[in-house]
């Protein structure tokens, strides 16, 4: 079962894409702003995610940017857009895009693109899993190891998990984390830190070395093999 994301404005090509692809199995959610988009991306898992280029709130290159840059998520993204200039290509790819389909388009052919960028995202992952150091997280469950010992998830420790793994080594920011469990309306200050510590209390409590670091003033990460930094 594949989840696609639609994050398309024109109502009658989303209309169109559910008609095609969810008799074949798909299962389709979709935005029509980038704003929402984001969201979607971000606190929820999907396979690929189809993304215009021309969005009210948000356009298709900055939602790009901030994916990969922000959030570090790895999600396979397919641009869709109206218009072909190479430097729109270019752009595109250097954000982090994984393929690039011209409207109108063959949903054959956008059909197929999927499955290939389905094949190449499976293919990057350790069966199903992301590994750091000694840890290895489900990506599809709220489930992880380490040094053989099984650790039990909740729902958003787990979310937070995958986001510091995807970024290893480099920091995510507390901005990033809020967003990614609450959107555009976060609670008070103190709550996502009380998520950190519960995280810690999961995966560092029991072991020599801790592996979640706090970059005061920023935010979290993951620690390098080897490296000891003193909290």
């Amino acid at each position: 079962m594949t989840r696609l994301l639609i994050i398309e404005d024109n109502p009658e090509l989303v209309a169109n894409l559910y008609d095609f692809f969810e008799p074949l199995g798909y299962v389709l959610e979709d935005a029509r702003d980038g704003a929402t988009g984001l969201r979607m991306a971000t606190q929820n898992d999907y396979d690929v995610i189809l993304l215009d280029l021309m969005l009210p709130r948000l356009d298709g290159m900055a939602l790009c940017h901030k994916l990969r840059q922000e959030f570090q998520n790895p999600v396979p993204v397919l641009m869709l857009t109206a218009r072909d200039p190479v430097d729109d290509r270019v752009q595109g790819f250097a954000l982090g895009a994984d393929d690039y389909l011209v409207k109108p388009f063959s949903l054959k052919e956008l059909d197929a693109r999927i499955k290939a960028l389905v094949r190449r995202a499976q293919g990057r992952q350790v069966q199903g899993a992301l590994v750091w150091e000694d840890l290895r997280v489900e990506a599809l469950a709220p489930q992880a190891s380490r040094q053989g010992q099984a650790i039990r998830l909740t729902p958003t420790t787990h979310k937070l998990l995958l986001c510091l793994m995807r970024a290893a080594p480099a920091v995510v920011k507390k901005q990033a984390m809020e967003y990614l469990l609450w959107g555009d309306d976060p609670p008070e200050s103190g709550a996502l830190r009380t998520h950190i510590h519960d995280l810690r209390q999961q995966i560092d409590k029991n072991f020599t070395c801790a592996l979640i670091e706090t970059v005061h003033g920023i935010g979290w990460r993951l620690r390098e093999p080897g490296v000891v930094v003193p909290e």
